[in-house]
């Protein structure tokens, strides 16, 4: 018997995993708004539908997600004002991206616009809580003028006050 790959090759070694209320609805919301891959469905044997693991891949990212769990303390973020979390997605056009996650149900948070550190970029939330950045790389930007761009493009709160 051979040994197991310690992390197996086919993986990253940081993957998001979702905890989703109704994650087969879920995974049906990312095919529309991401044309995710579904990989792996395993629902909870008689758990009325529930899926305790799943696997989708974006572009060439996989996600893990799994449905609520409370009293496992498996919640997710629908219930929150926002999410603390923001999952980053880069697109070849994100106009085109994001206007197709807007049709599959995101909600919009920010409009893709052209942002001081090279990129096009967008903000959206998805029906299940998560938060999404899409963003498409438009030009390259050394970082100390990303970094002199940064203080008139997002202002610290606290420097109006001094």
């Amino acid at each position: 018997m051979s040994e197991a790959e310690k992390v197996p090759h086919d993986m990253p070694t940081v993957t998001p995993h979702l905890v989703c209320r109704g994650a087969a609805d879920a995974i049906e919301f990312y095919k529309k708004a991401f044309n995710a891959t579904e990989m792996v469905r395993m629902p909870v044997p008689d758990g009325g539908g529930k899926l305790m693991h799943a696997m989708i891949k974006i572009g060439n990212s996989p996600v893990m997600l799994v449905d609520e769990f409370p009293e496992w303390n498996s919640i997710g973020p629908q219930d929150l004002p926002n999410s603390p979390v923001t999952l980053h997605h880069y697109v070849e056009d994100v106009d085109a991206a994001y206007r197709q996650a807007v049709e599959a149900g995101a909600k919009v948070v920010m409009e893709p616009q052209d942002m001081f550190w090279g990129d096009r970029y967008g903000v959206l939330r998805d029906p299940f809580g998560h938060s999404w950045s899409l963003a498409t790389h438009i030009r390259d930007v050394p970082p100390e003028e990303a970094l002199e761009a940064s203080k008139t493009a997002m202002p610290c709160p606290d420097a109006a006050q001094q």
